[in-house]
């Protein structure tokens, strides 16, 4: 998903230098004298000016990643922005949301990639340039502009990072459904319009946010959107915003078609029954004759608190943790050295390293910390039929274990009775999961469910499973997938469809991002690293899920918007 943002609960460790065990005190619901005060957070925006070009029929395609140092010499990913085609010049919607610690030296790295392909791995892709700093650098500068360094410290040849820091103080959000009518034509007879919204600044204007793209309409109709108040306005409804409309190339040589100026209290007028009118005007086009280049339409603009992961769980939300784990032949038999499923002496394997590192984390938001942990893809006693979906304990009526620990203990357990088999399909556990989540949602329960799949291979059931997922997306549920050993996982990343939504096999597209990947490899054994990388998206999905269905905390005061 896009990744704008993790929230405390996900990456207080790596921001803080803390360890697992105080992290977990402080942002699980530990009383105040755990946690001496709540830190404040700021909120970190990317834009880029004159990169090197490093394609060779068209500009580079750039990507922001954002690594933090906790301690020593190892960086950990905190997110990355959205990749934006052929630009040089890159102003990034995705934003990074941090802790910020007064008393400690936050160390951060921002690097800047050409994205070549399609794969996770940025290591296979064009390095345009970096910036290391500490976040109260950024801070204390509040817009900070540096070059860009190759990775000995040598100037990258050319390149700029600018960085602005706010703080978040204000969490309400302006929901908006926006279309548009007489679009000028820019190409022939059509243009592929979009929209970016700009909040003033002391320095000018900065990118709000950035529609998607309409393709082939003078007419287009926006999906509905959302964007922070402090963002749009700096929480000030009467202050101007600036609203460009472009039609899209995909050389990334978009051309304007207009724009206009409002202000937010302006656009909270409009109704689906009355839209708020707004002349789109293209200032080259002006003269005696011109009247504009097309009408904006703000049908909906309405205000609202946005609550946070902390909110819900300080509220009493719970997260129910769910582990299904790839029994399929493709691992190898697990007494030879060369399976994945294979426990080495010292007690662990990559299936177990996975467990244990999100496990830990995710075991403190579960007050009974009772897991229930499925096998699939492989023949099970006394039957010796496939199955898809059976719990690692055999026990359908009670498939929960006692902790991680329960999970280890049952996992090495059931190991020597499985026939390794196939094929590898998530639907049935996917499924399974989505069942409960359906549950709680129609009892109205403070409860979130998150599936964890740790799997060697390739997905046999890929419409089936996109299909679940498409449904699960509607429901108060993410799904973790860890990608053991060396096998091709593309079509993982396919499922982790952070930038356009996921379609299911009849069309139909998911309500929000469920879905994070991560290969194992990637890591080299290091488990913090794996925590905040497989948790990172997880708490910007349980916070989007409940504000989106206007779910309130149980039991957080209400504050009107």
């Amino acid at each position: 998903m896009a990744y704008s943002g993790a929230t405390q609960a996900a990456a207080a460790m790596a921001y803080s230098g803390a360890t697992q065990a105080a992290a977990a005190m402080a942002y699980s619901g530990a009383t105040q004298a755990a946690a001496p005060y709540w830190p404040s957070k700021v909120e970190l925006t990317i834009s880029c000016d004159n990169l090197m070009d490093m394609d060779v029929f068209s500009k580079s395609d750039p990507l922001c990643a954002l690594y933090i140092n906790a301690s020593g010499s190892q960086w950990h990913e905190l997110g990355r922005t959205e990749m934006i085609l052929n630009c040089l010049n890159p102003k990034f919607t995705k934003k990074f949301s941090i802790d910020y610690y007064f008393e400690t030296v936050q160390r951060l790295k921002f690097c800047l990639y050409d994205i070549d392909n399609n794969t996770y791995d940025l290591a296979d892709d064009d390095f345009l340039g970096e910036l290391q700093c500490t976040l109260g650098q950024i801070v204390s500068n509040k817009q900070m502009t540096r070059p860009l360094l190759l990775k000995d410290g040598r100037l990258a040849g050319r390149g700029t990072i600018t960085i602005c820091a706010e703080e978040i103080t204000d969490t309400r959000v302006a929901h908006f459904e926006v279309s548009a009518r007489r679009l000028d034509k820019k190409f022939l007879w059509w243009s592929d319009p979009f929209l970016e919204f700009y909040k003033q600044t002391e320095s000018g204007w900065q990118l709000a946010h950035r529609t998607e793209v309409v393709k082939n309409n003078l007419n287009p109709t926006w999906r509905p959107f959302h964007i922070a108040l402090r963002a749009l306005c700096g929480g000030n409804v009467e202050k101007t915003i600036k609203v460009d409309c472009y039609d899209h190339h995909t050389n990334g040589s978009h051309k304007l078609i207009g724009s206009l100026k409002s202000t937010l209290a302006e656009m909270q007028t409009g109704t689906h029954v009355c839209p708020v009118e707004l002349e789109c005007v293209n200032p080259k086009k002006l003269k005696k004759d011109y009247k504009n280049s097309g009408l904006i339409y703000i049908k909906r603009c309405q205000v609202e608190k946005e609550y946070t992961f902390l909110d819900y769980i300080m509220g009493g939300c719970q997260l129910h943790f769910t582990i299904a784990i790839d029994f399929t032949g493709s691992n190898g038999d697990p007494s030879s050295p060369n399976s994945l499923h294979y426990i080495n002496p010292e007690g662990y394997n990559e299936y177990l390293s996975a467990i244990l590192a999100v496990g830990n984390v995710i075991q403190d938001y579960d007050s009974n910390k009772k897991f229930p942990v499925f096998g699939f893809g492989a023949q099970i006693p006394h039957s010796w039929q496939v199955s898809h979906e059976f719990p690692i304990n055999f026990n359908r009526s009670n498939p929960f274990c006692d902790g991680i620990e329960g999970v280890v203990r049952a996992y090495q357990q059931c190991l020597p009775q499985l026939k390794l088999w196939g094929p590898t399909n998530f639907s049935p556990i996917i499924n399974h999961v989505a069942c409960f989540a359906r549950q709680a949602l129609y009892q109205n329960k403070a409860a979130y469910y998150v599936l964890l799949i740790i799997t060697d291979g390739v997905i046999t059931d890929m419409d089936l499973t996109r299909t679940a997922i498409v449904d699960a997306s509607h429901l108060p549920m993410s799904i973790i997938i860890v990608g053991v050993g060396g096998a091709d996982f593309s079509a993982m990343e396919f499922l982790d469809s952070d930038d356009t939504p996921l379609l299911s096999a009849n069309g139909e597209a998911a309500a929000r991002d469920i879905v994070q990947f991560v290969p194992f490899r990637k890591f080299h054994g290091n488990s913090v690293a794996l925590t905040h990388s497989v948790l990172a998206e997880l708490p910007d999905q349980v916070s989007h899920f409940f504000n989106s269905y206007k779910l309130k905390p149980p039991n957080v005061p209400q504050v009107s918007s």
